[in-house]
C-alpha cells in the first residue's frame, strides 16, 4: 500500500513525498513534525517473522550506532495491518555510482580520501561489543553528502557476531563483482568480507569497471583484471594496496579496517594528498549545479534512491537536489568538468586579448607617460584598499520598506529608517596576500582540572576574525587579521573545535569540541574557554547529550548555548558565568537552536519549530514572549546574528532539500515581513558575522563548488574579497569585538 502525500504516520511524520519503491515496501521523504526536520521513513510491508525480524535487527543495529560516517536511527514503529516503518536521518547526496556517473573516475587522492573514511567506519563497527559486520558494502551503498562528508549506508544485511554465536537479519548479499566468495553459500563470514567488498568497491571507483566475479575465481573460471591494465594511470602501490583487500582467502587480505586504512595513507606519498585531508570529498554537487540524469525523471522528486537488488529495501540513497530556477547564473559561472571546456571560450578569450594589447599599444604611442603613471599607482592603490573610513561609509541598500513615521521599539532596540552606522570607527583592511602562518599553538592548551567561572569585563577591538579550518587535521580554531594575514591556530585539541564565539571585551574565544566539521548539530560535544595565545582552556560543566552554538552576552555574564541534554531535543540554555548555574530558555515542547543576544543583551534570537521547522523567533532573554520574526514558508532559515546597531537581522537561507545557500536580511520591526537577500547573485554564502561597526560581514563561501574559505564583503554585498586560499576547509567566522 502506497502512502499518499500528505499523510502522517503515527500522527507525527507527515509525508512530504515517496522516493522510491522496492520489493518490500517503500522509501519516503518525511517531516518529522515533533522536531520540525525531514526525515527518512523506510517501510517494510513483509510482516513475516523473518522479515520483521530482519527489519527489527536492521532498526536495533543503526539506533546504537554513533559515527560521522555512518547514519542514525531515530525511531522505529509498527502499523497493525500495514507495516514496518524505520525513521532515520536524510542524507542528501549522491552515492559512489553516480559520483563516478557524473564526473567519471576517482583520482588516486579521491580513491584514498575515501577508502580511508568507509575504513573509520569499517574500524568503528568492527570493534563494537558485539562486533557489526555489514556485508553489503557496494558504491551504491557509499554516499557522498552535499558537504563532501562520506556516509556508509544500508545495514539491512548486517550480522551481529558475539562469541562464537553469530545472528544474521536475513539473507546474504550477494552482489557480483563486491561479494568476497566466502559470502556465496553457507561459508562463515567475517570482518574481512567487509574488507574484500570495499576493495571492490576502490576498485570500480578507479577503472569504472566492474570486478571479476569473487565465485568464479574461487572455481578457477576467470582471473582478476589488473587495476592498471583497466587505467594505467593509478599508481602501482595503490593498486597493489586494494588488490590485497580483494585476495580470495581472507586471511591473506587485510586482517583489519585499520590495517587497510594505514596502507591507504601510506599511498600519500604517491596520491600527494596532505595529512588531514582524507575526511571529505567535493560536495555532491559542484559549483555549477551538475546534477544526474535520473534526478529528472518524473518519480525521482529531486532526489535519488537505491532499493536494493534482492528484495529487500536498500539504503537511503537521496541524490543530488535540483538547484533553484534562477540558478541558471551561478551555473553558468559555475567550474567546467574535465573535458567539457568550449572552444567558443578560447576564441572569445583570443579576441579580447588582441583588443586589449592593441588599446594598450595605442595609449603608449600617443601617451606614453599614461602607462607609466598607471604602474605607480597600482601600489599605492590596489594592495592597500580601505574597507572603511567615515567618508565612505556603506549603506545597506536592501530594498526595504520605509517604516512608518510611528516608530516602536523593541526592548530598547531603536527602529530607525536608515541602517547607517553614526560615527563609524574606522576599520582598514588591507588585500595583501602575503600570510605568516604559525600551525599550532605555542603551548597543547589542556583542560585545566577546576573550573572557576567569572564574567568577562567589556572591551574592544582588533580588526580580527576567528573561524575554523581543518588545515592540519581535524578543524581548530584559527586566528587571522581582517586582511587575511598573519593566520595562527589558537587550539590543538585531539577531536576538533569549531563554532568560535568571542567575549564581549575581544580577549577570550568560547568554542565547541569535538567537532568532525560543520554540522548543525554536534552530539556529545561540550563548550571549552581559551584566551588567544593558546592557554588558560577551561571547560564549561555538561551533562551528556551535546552542547554547542555558545554566544556570549554582551555584558559577558551569561554564555547562551544549544543543548541535545534533554531526550536528544535541541534546545537553548544559558550558562551564569558567576553563579555557574543553567537554567532552560526553551519552551520544552519544541526544536530551539542557534541563540544570538540582541546588542543590548535584552532579547535572544533562536530558530525555532514553534509554528513550523526552521523559523527564526525573538525572545526575551529569560525565553519568555517570542515572537516570529522570518515567514519563509518551505524555505530553511538558519543562523541568525544581530546587526550591532540592532536594527537588522541576518541568517542564512536555502531550500529544505539543497540549493545554493544565500545571506538574508530582515528589518527587526513590528510587522515586518520582508526578507532582503544581500547578494542577487546566486553565489553560495553562509553563516555571516558582523564587523564591529556593523559595515562589513565575514561569512563562508564556495563560489567554485568546493574549496570553502573565509569571506568578506560590505553589509550590503559589495566588495567581496576571499580572505583564505589554503587547502582546508574554513568554516564558522567570528568577527572580534
Amino acid at each position: 500500500m502506497r502512502i499518499e502525500r500528505g499523510s502522517r504516520l503515527i500522527n507525527r511524520y507527515k509525508i512530504v513525498e515517496i522516493l522510491g519503491q522496492g520489493g518490500m515496501g517503500s522509501i519516503y521523504r518525511a517531516v518529522d513534525e515533533n522536531l520540525g526536520v525531514e526525515v527518512a521513513v523506510k517501510e517494510n510491508l513483509f510482516t513475516s517473522e523473518e522479515y520483521a525480524r530482519q527489519f527489527r535487527r536492521e532498526a536495533v543495529i543503526l539506533a546504537n550506532l554513533r559515527h560521522p560516517n555512518l547514519p542514525r536511527v531515530t525511531d522505529h514503529f509498527v502499523i497493525d495491518g500495514q507495516g514496518q516503518y524505520l525513521v532515520m536521518d536524510f542524507i542528501e547526496g549522491e552515492d559512489l555510482r553516480e559520483r563516478i556517473d557524473r564526473q567519471g573516475l576517482l583520482s588516486d587522492a579521491d580513491a584514498v580520501i575515501l577508502g580511508i573514511a568507509v575504513c573509520d567506519a569499517l574500524s568503528y563497527l568492527h570493534s563494537r561489543q558485539p562486533q557489526v559486520v555489514h556485508r553489503d558494502i557496494k558504491p551504491g551503498n557509499i554516499k557522498i553528502t552535499l558537504t563532501g562528508n562520506i556516509i556508509l549506508v544500508d545495514f539491512g544485511l548486517a550480522k551481529v557476531t558475539q562469541g562464537s554465536q553469530m545472528t544474521s537479519t536475513g539473507a546474504r548479499a550477494m552482489t557480483p563483482g563486491y561479494s568476497p566468495p566466502e559470502q556465496y553459500g553457507t561459508a562463515r563470514t567475517d570482518h574481512r568480507s567487509d574488507i574484500y567488498s570495499l576493495g571492490a568497491s576502490l576498485y570500480m571507483a578507479l577503472t569504472s569497471a566492474l570486478p571479476e566475479d569473487a565465485l568464479a575465481r574461487a572455481m578457477g573460471q576467470i582471473e582478476l583484471t589488473r587495476i592498471r591494465k583497466h587505467n594505467p594511470k593509478v599508481s602501482r602501490r595503490l593498486a597493489t594496496v586494494i588488490e590485497k583487500a580483494m585476495e580470495l582467502r581472507p586471511e591473506q587480505r587485510y586482517q583489519t579496517a585499520e590495517d587497510f586504512k594505514q596502507a591507504l595513507v601510506n599511498t600519500r606519498v604517491i596520491t600527494g594528498r596532505r595529512a588531514g585531508k582524507e575526511a571529505t570529498l567535493a560536495p555532491a554537487i559542484g559549483g555549477a549545479g551538475v546534477v544526474s540524469e535520473a534526478a529528472h525523471s518524473p518519480d525521482s522528486s529531486n532526489a535519488l534512491f537505491n532499493m536494493g537488488n534482492h528484495g529487500d529495501l536498500g539504503s537511503v540513497q537521496v541524490g543530488p537536489s535540483l538547484l533553484p530556477s534562477n540558478a541558471a547564473n551561478f551555473e553558468s559561472k559555475g567550474t567546467m568538468l574535465p573535458g567539457k571546456r568550449s572552444v567558443g571560450c578560447w576564441i572569445i578569450g583570443a579576441f579580447f586579448l588582441i583588443m586589449l594589447t592593441a588599446v594598450i599599444g595605442g595609449a603608449y604611442l600617443f601617451q606614453p607617460d599614461l602607462i607609466d603613471q598607471a604602474i605607480a599607482w597600482i601600489p599605492g592603490n590596489m594592495l592597500s584598499i580601505p574597507i572603511l573610513s567615515a567618508s565612505n561609509t556603506p549603506t545597506l541598500d536592501l530594498e526595504f520598506q520605509s517604516p512608518t513615521p510611528e516608530q516602536e521599539t523593541i526592548s530598547g532596540v531603536d527602529k530607525t529608517p536608515t541602517l547607517d552606522t553614526a560615527s563609524p570607527t574606522p576599520t582598514t583592511v588591507s588585500s595583501s596576500r602575503t600570510k605568516t602562518a604559525t600551525v599550532g599553538p605555542t603551548q597543547r592548551p589542556r583542560a585545566s582540572p577546576t573550573f572557576t567561572p567569572s564574567p568577562t569585563p567589556l572591551g574592544g577591538g582588533a580588526s580580527q576574525i576567528a573561524y575554523a579550518s581543518d588545515l592540519t587535521g581535524l578543524p581548530q580554531i584559527w586566528l587571522m587579521n581582517s586582511d587575511g594575514t598573519a593566520s595562527r591556530q589558537i587550539t590543538d585539541m585531539p577531536e576538533g573545535a569549531c563554532q568560535p564565539a568571542w567575549s564581549p571585551e575581544g580577549e577570550k574565544l568560547a568554542f565547541i569540541s569535538p567537532c568532525a566539521g560543520n554540522q548543525e548539530t554536534y552530539p556529545g560535544a561540550g563548550i571549552f574557554i581559551i584566551n588567544l595565545d593558546g592557554s588558560g582552556l577551561m571547560a564549561l560543566p555538561s551533562v551528556p547529550g551535546g552542547d554547542f552554538d555558545p554566544v556570549w552576552s554582551p555584558d559577558g555574564v551569561r554564555i547562551a548555548f544549544t543543548s541535545l541534554r534533554d531526550y536528544n531535543r535541541a534546545q537553548v540554555y544559558e550558562f551564569n558565568l558567576g553563579e555557574s548555574t543553567t537554567r532552560s530558555l526553551s519552551a520544552n515542547t519544541v526544536r530551539d537552536s542557534q541563540p544570538d543576544w540582541s546588542p543590548d543583551g535584552g532579547k535572544i534570537t533562536i530558530v525555532t519549530t514553534r509554528r513550523g521547522p526552521y523559523q527564526i523567533w525573538i525572545m526575551e532573554k529569560d525565553g519568555s514572549e517570542g515572537i516570529l520574526l522570518s515567514r519563509s514558508g518551505s524555505l530553511k532559515d538558519t543562523h541568525p546574528v544581530w546587526s550591532p546597531d540592532g536594527q537588522v537581522i541576518m541568517f542564512t537561507q536555502t531550500e529544505l532539500l539543497g540549493g545554493v545557500p544565500r545571506l538574508v536580511a530582515m528589518r527587526v520591526e513590528e510587522g515586518n515581513l520582508i526578507e532582503n537577500r544581500v547578494v542577487r547573485e546566486v553565489i553560495p554564502m553562509r553563516e555571516a558575522s558582523y564587523s564591529p561597526d556593523g559595515a562589513w560581514i565575514a561569512f563562508e563561501s564556495w563560489p567554485e563548488g568546493s574549496n570553502h574559505d573565509i569571506y568578506i564583503m560590505t553589509s550590503n554585498g559589495l566588495g567581496r574579497q576571499r580572505l583564505t586560499d589554503e587547502e582546508g576547509f574554513e568554516f564558522d567566522p567570528a568577527w572580534r569585538p
